[in-house]
């Protein structure tokens, strides 16, 4: 008797800690499609405008400083505004870029097949973690050290206009991308992340860099990049 009440307590326990864990999720997965959406409509707005490629020192400072204003308004409703301001500024920023693309004869089809596979390697990822349970928390390290690497190795190749190395990059970031979702799904299915705006933050930019890697890795593919 005393064996099964134990199980019903460990049971009930179990259930209560995994509901706030998909709380989270579900915040975040409804975050994530509204700021993936603002960023579609920032992005066609610089299309339509013809806005030019920002300086890439102005565009780091316009990101991080957006980041770190997300970070301080965490816990607070101004902190939806923050993160809604940080993707619409990505969204505005990748328009000169999709402009770019569409000059080209099959731009439009690169285009479409980046977002295909971007969203097709977010989907397959995320259900690896939802259906396994497996806790990526190990690759924290990996992310931090692969995120500094990728940054210097970026500035290098734009500022030396390093062709091999920009590809090398973009190759890079489609594997730290992948990686933080793995990471950024599992932190929040194992109760690691139980704020929603930066578990949207963390999410987002990794469809951010997977979907602009994958479209500069096909542009060069296919020999129009």
């Amino acid at each position: 008797m005393n064996e099964r009440y134990h199980d019903v307590a460990s049971h009930s326990q179990s259930r209560s800690e995994v509901a706030p864990a998909y709380k989270v999720l579900r915040n975040t997965y409804m975050l994530l499609a509204l700021t993936l959406g603002v960023s579609a409509l920032t992005a066609g707005l610089a299309m339509s405008m013809g806005v030019a490629h920002l300086n890439i020192f102005v565009f780091f400072i316009g990101a991080y400083g957006l980041m770190f204003l997300v970070h301080k308004l965490k816990n607070s409703s101004a902190g939806l505004l923050a993160i809604f301001a940080f993707t619409g500024f990505m969204g505005f920023t990748l328009g000169p870029v999709l402009s770019s693309y569409l000059t080209l004869g099959n731009g439009a089809q690169l285009i479409m097949t980046a977002l295909a596979m971007t969203a097709i390697t977010f989907v397959g990822l995320s259900a690896v973690v939802l259906v396994t349970k497996k806790d990526f928390s190990f690759l924290a390290n990996f992310l931090m050290a692969g995120a500094i690497v990728l940054v210097v190795a970026m500035v290098v190749a734009m500022l030396f206009n390093i062709s091999g190395l920009a590809l090398a990059v973009s190759a890079g970031f489609v594997l730290f991308a992948s990686a933080m979702i793995l990471y950024e799904t599992s932190q929040i299915i194992h109760g690691g992340e139980q704020n929603y705006i930066l578990a949207t933050l963390g999410l987002y930019l990794a469809i951010y860099n997977l979907f602009v890697s994958l479209l500069s890795i096909l542009g060069v593919v296919s020999g129009d990049d």
